[in-house]
């Protein structure tokens, strides 16, 4: 245990949980620099912060998925679902993800928002299990701090002129990224012209494409000679999470180039039928929205049996971010890290006291500090309190 841990050694009780507090955030992304891709233009960013309180004094810290509705996912946290984990303890996250589960979810259906939420508390657990500890999630899940291949993802690379595109992934190419993703959905002719033009421009450069749910099985079909052509890596989301039928069939289409979903599937239940389908060859859950890492832990370990890669979507802040590294120190099938390369976040840059470095060979690493290794400025959390309205229009 960590010098500055409690003397006590009883885990279970000093880790009991007094108090959860779930906090709205946004902020405005300023004029001229939003970014439109298939779900519309993001004009705002929201999160969820999730604050925990241990017996012994010990606060873990997570983040909620906004799920399109950031005081909501807040409200359900503060006045549902804190009913079920108040008094369990931090020391056995998979115990309060359970009972969870057992007086809401199991009796009530899944649902994205009580999955969304969960994933917040979850996170803060395991924060203030390491911390506690003294040592980062990485090490508590059985992992290593090893390096882990990133791309540059996020709010960025959206719709706009070919040759501003291919200048802003010159501009990635510069920072060290080995991979970029770029995004579809604007009509097919223009996401085709993109793509071919970043290819003809890199050649060597791995390239994601993200179709953000925004194509039909015509649109797909046309595009999948094209794709494959330019060596896509990989194709994201062509589809809503719920159109089983058309994801089968696009597979079909495809040689080299698997599809990969994730980010809006919840829980392992969800993911389970990805894996019996058989259409999607990279699973990309969210820890902050798929169940938190005890949920991710579960499904990577699934998809392990299938043989098949991890690759967590990432979302707001570094609690995410750096959760994602953990996770992907930890799996025997973990590939790439979605890097936020967004030029403007505050979450990343005054919320939060560390951020994902990238290294001359185009990677990331877990840090070694306890917990997710990041500390959270709530002055700054105060003056970033939701902004009603749509994060994207």
């Amino acid at each position: 245990m960590n010098a500055n841990a409690p003397a006590s050694r009883d885990a279970v009780r000093d880790l009991k949980i007094k108090e959860i507090r779930a906090v709205p955030l946004s902020f405005r992304v300023p004029e001229g620099r939003v970014v439109r891709h298939g779900i519309g233009a993001a004009v705002k960013r929201d999160m969820v912060l999730v604050r925990v309180l241990t017996e012994c004094g010990v606060v873990g810290w997570g983040e909620a998925h906004h799920g399109r509705g950031p005081t909501s996912i807040a409200d359900l946290i503060n006045n549902t679902l804190s009913h079920f984990v108040l008094g369990r303890s931090a020391a056995s996250p998979v115990d309060a993800w359970s009972a969870v589960y057992a007086r809401h979810i199991a009796s009530h259906g899944q649902g994205a928002g009580t999955l969304i939420a969960l994933s917040g508390i979850d996170m803060a657990l395991w924060d203030a299990r390491g911390r506690y500890f003294g040592m980062p999630c990485w090490q508590l899940m059985g992992g290593t701090d090893k390096p882990i291949p990133a791309y540059a993802g996020g709010i960025t690379l959206g719709f706009q002129p070919v040759d501003s595109l291919v200048q802003e992934v010159a501009g990635f190419v510069a920072q060290g990224f080995r991979a970029v993703k770029l995004r579809f959905g604007e009509t097919l002719d223009i996401d085709l012209a993109r793509l071919t033009a970043v290819r003809r421009a890199f050649p060597d450069l791995t390239l994601m494409v993200d179709l953000n749910c925004s194509y039909t099985l015509q649109d797909f079909r046309r595009a999948a000679p094209v794709l494959e052509e330019m060596r896509v890596y990989w194709v994201e989301e062509p589809f809503p999470a719920h159109d089983h039928r058309p994801y089968r069939e696009a597979r079909a289409m495809l040689h080299a180039c698997p599809l990969a979903a994730g980010e809006n599937h919840y829980g392992r239940f969800e993911f389970h039928r990805l894996l019996e389908d058989g259409s999607v060859g990279i699973l990309q859950p969210d820890l902050s929205k798929s169940g938190g890492p005890t949920e991710c832990l579960r499904i990577a370990n699934m998809a392990s049996a299938w043989k098949l890669p991890v690759c967590p979507h990432s979302s707001a802040s570094p609690l995410n971010f750096f959760a994602a590294i953990h996770l992907l120190g930890s799996i025997d099938n973990g590939a790439w890290y979605e890097f936020d390369a967004a030029i403007d976040n505050p979450y990343r840059d005054e919320l939060c006291s560390a951020k994902p470095i990238l290294d001359e060979a185009g990677c990331v690493r877990a840090n070694h500090r306890p917990g997710w290794g990041v500390e959270v400025d709530e002055a700054v959390a105060q003056r970033l309190f939701a902004i009603p309205g749509p994060g994207f229009i």
